[in-house]
């Protein structure tokens, strides 16, 4: 299902500095999606400059299938008003899900390395909803749901992933 985001050897996008180990770590950000309360793929987006196409008949069949098993989660949680799916861990990547009071999703695909032991990777979803929030909420030609069309939006996330990446 996954298999062809498995990358060997890919250019990493979003490096980040841990002060207290005092080294480099490197995030590896193959995709990006973004998921409307509805399941809707509205944003998607590769970071890797090796990664195979997908089509975008795949990409909205795996954006449908993760929006139905967060649901899942959802309810099989034993704590009332559990969240979904947080981290899906393979062998060789994993996939990390914020989901704002919005009720959209907002789904990384990374190296099967990343940690969000530190909470790096929750501070980098809440930085992309907070771009979501000032370039595309507050764009009077977005409707809501829709998928993203906004170039100021994309301009800024790039923005933000490279500054990650220099970090």
């Amino acid at each position: 299902f996954f298999g062809p985001l498995l990358l060997h050897g890919c250019t990493p996008n979003c490096l980040l500095w841990i002060p207290s180990r005092g080294k480099r770590y490197n995030m590896v950000v193959y995709q990006m999606w973004m998921l409307n309360k509805t399941g809707g793929l509205i944003f998607e987006k590769n970071y890797a400059p090796g990664l195979p196409a997908l089509t975008t008949n795949t990409c909205l069949k795996m954006a449908s299938s993760f929006h139905a098993q967060h649901a899942i989660a959802q309810q099989l949680s034993p704590i009332p008003g559990g969240g979904g799916i947080e981290c899906i861990e393979a062998e060789h990547f994993k996939m990390f899900c914020f989901e704002p009071p919005t009720t959209l999703k907002f789904v990384l695909l990374t190296d099967g390395q990343t940690s969000n032991a530190d909470g790096r990777v929750d501070r980098f979803l809440r930085q992309i909803y907070e771009l979501y929030v000032d370039y595309v909420l507050k764009n009077p030609f977005y409707e809501v749901e829709q998928p993203i069309r906004v170039e100021q939006w994309e301009t800024k996330l790039k923005e933000l992933m490279d500054h990650w990446n220099s970090s």
